[in-house]
């Protein structure tokens, strides 16, 4: 366990911060499911810490240390895919004990979680929610694993889709695909391309995913 001054000023850093991209709270953990789709967000990301025994409102509630052990150890090597080597330290603040498990930025992406239907979903961490991962975001990981350069050719499609793009502010999959009269699937390899080339970005929010300049 982390003692002392060290100890305290971590956990209030943590507290202060909030929930976001890299910081989940969680009070306690009932399903190795939920929490796995969790993880799988932030080792899709760039990692992150989920603070177990914390409320939403920040406030210390305090957890059984070996209970809530067990299930994030389930959640990372049997919930998820491929299995994440996450690492769990022990605070103790007020005679209550809080669980830091710090989930490390994936080596091997995408990361999937098993859901309730059986199969394997691939999440993604937005701000501070961990949202499903649309076909081209799970490609645009697999190219990044695969570290390997994108060579783009500009044809009449990705040069439209740039004038369009400096002339607006963003644009969808359908949007794109009606602008060039192409099929779905052409449309999302494009993306992906210039996704991975760094010339575009996505945006993913829990109601749709749009593409801007980068």
């Amino acid at each position: 366990m982390w003692k002392g001054a060290r100890m305290e000023s971590h956990l209030k850093e943590l507290l202060i911060r909030g929930e976001d991209d890299t910081l989940d709270y969680k009070q306690s953990i009932s399903s190795a499911s939920k929490i796995a789709k969790t993880m799988s967000s932030f080792a899709n990301n760039k990692g992150g810490i989920l603070l177990v025994g914390v409320r939403d409102n920040r406030s210390i509630a305090g957890v059984n240390s070996e209970d809530e052990k067990y299930m994030l150890d389930l959640a990372a090597s049997f919930y998820c895919k491929p299995e994440i080597p996450i690492e769990i330290v022990e605070h103790e603040i007020s005679g209550k004990l809080i669980l830091e498990c710090i989930v490390p930025e994936g080596e091997d992406k995408p990361y999937s979680a098993k859901g309730e239907d059986g199969k394997y979903w691939v999440y993604i961490r937005v701000k501070d929610k961990s949202l499903l991962a649309s076909k081209i975001v799970v490609d645009v990981l697999r190219r990044q694993r695969a570290q390997k350069g994108t060579f783009i050719k500009y044809g009449k499609n990705e040069n439209a889709l740039l004038k369009y793009l400096e002339k607006n502010e963003r644009i969808t999959l359908n949007d794109f695909k009606k602008l060039v009269n192409i099929s779905r699937w052409r449309a999302s390899k494009i993306l992906v391309n210039l996704i991975s080339a760094g010339i575009i970005r996505n945006h993913t929010t829990e109601k749709t995913e749009y593409y801007t300049l980068a």
